[in-house]
């Protein structure tokens, strides 16, 4: 696992946060059957294991009984029972098996009471929970699909990258779109430099709950672009943003292939997490490839994390904020969709095609 520095919690503006949805938690290597793990997703605790059989599971990390969390008891690799009482729960569904204090004497029914369970499935290496809006109780409706990175061939190469950011999930999805900081938050031999900022225009279009940037042919100041041109093929990219937070980059070269799922997940209102998940069949017999593919992307990341590390410390002031036409546009949506998804109206901020042109 390629970890990047982690960081404190740097108090900041909060903002709302989108659920019924489903959000990364943790690697789901972390996950061996018979163990446990915490995470913290939207700011409520979890408690995620893996039973006998290979199932995953994910409960509210809080007995319904007295409030100790669950994972201060044990897992047998079929239930948890919490360390206060011995109350027993089936981790998936969250349904109490037995409360040993009772007697004969008593008519409750422990199968009735049931603690906070939430879907969780295994993708792309990750344990992905979704979690319903507060107070609609357990999920019975049909979910939306799990994320994950696409794929064009079943042989392929990957990796994932991760780093926390001390701002609200707001601040790291605009910094995850924001087209116009390369040059200058990444400047380094292999990728670009101040010198080589050009003007650029690009092209976008609305998708359900989202916008892409068309397919177009990738920037030619980029220097890992460039190395594709070994395939003598033209290379094109695409770049879709989908709320609550993901951001797909598919690149083509011919035949071969990169494609990549980048997160902003909340972990409080006012902290999130960057989670980087990338396949490829691009020099798949190249030795080493994936580690040094890592070794550059968490540079990069790093990058990226150190910036918003030191835009934490302007944030808690609560300044005001400007966003600029065109380069800020895609922030723009970003808030409208956000809002639309909230209020629950489906309003679109893109009514067609659109646009865009800056120098980066």
């Amino acid at each position: 696992m390629s970890e990047l520095v982690r960081v404190a919690e740097i108090a900041g503006p909060p903002t709302e946060l989108i659920f019924g949805d489903w959000y990364p938690a943790l690697r789901a290597g972390e996950l061996q059957e018979g163990k446990t793990a915490k995470a913290l997703l939207l700011g409520v605790p979890l408690l995620l294991g893996r039973k006998t059989g290979g199932k995953l599971f994910a409960m509210r990390d809080l007995c319904p009984h007295r409030g100790i969390p669950l994972s201060a008891g044990w897992f047998d690799g079929e239930t948890v029972t919490c360390k206060y009482h011995g109350w027993r729960f089936e981790p998936c569904s969250g349904q109490c098996r037995e409360i040993p204090s009772l007697t004969s004497h008593e008519t409750l029914d422990p199968t009735k009471i049931y603690a906070s369970a939430f879907p969780c499935e295994e993708r792309d290496g990750y344990a992905w929970v979704y979690l319903p809006a507060p107070g609609t109780g357990r999920v019975g409706e049909a979910l939306p699909p799990v994320p994950e990175v696409p794929k064009f061939s079943e042989k392929f190469r990957s990796a994932h990258l991760v780093a926390e950011l001390p701002c609200n999930v707001d601040h790291g999805i605009i910094g995850l779109m924001d087209p116009a900081h390369g040059p200058f938050v990444h400047q380094a031999w292999w990728w670009r430099s101040k010198a080589s900022i050009h003007e650029k225009t690009k092209h976008f279009e609305p998708i359900p709950e989202g916008f892409r940037m068309s397919s177009h042919a990738p920037s030619a100041n980029s220097a890992p672009y460039k190395l594709l041109g070994v395939y003598g093929e033209s290379i094109t990219t695409t770049i879709d943003f989908v709320l609550p937070n993901r951001r797909y980059e598919t690149i083509r070269a011919g035949k071969r292939w990169f494609s990549s799922l980048t997160t902003v997940t909340p972990i409080t209102a006012s902290t999130c997490r960057i989670d980087v998940m990338a396949a490829w069949d691009i020099f798949y017999y190249v030795p080493f490839v994936t580690s040094v593919a890592t070794f550059f992307g968490t540079r990069f990341v790093k990058q990226d994390q150190q910036t918003m590390i030191e835009q934490a410390e302007g944030l808690r002031f609560h300044p005001g904020l400007m966003l600029i036409d065109d380069a800020d546009k895609p922030a723009k949506w970003y808030f409208a969709l956000k809002e639309a998804r909230l209020k629950g109206t489906g309003e679109h901020p893109l009514s067609g095609p659109v646009t865009l042109h800056w120098r980066s």
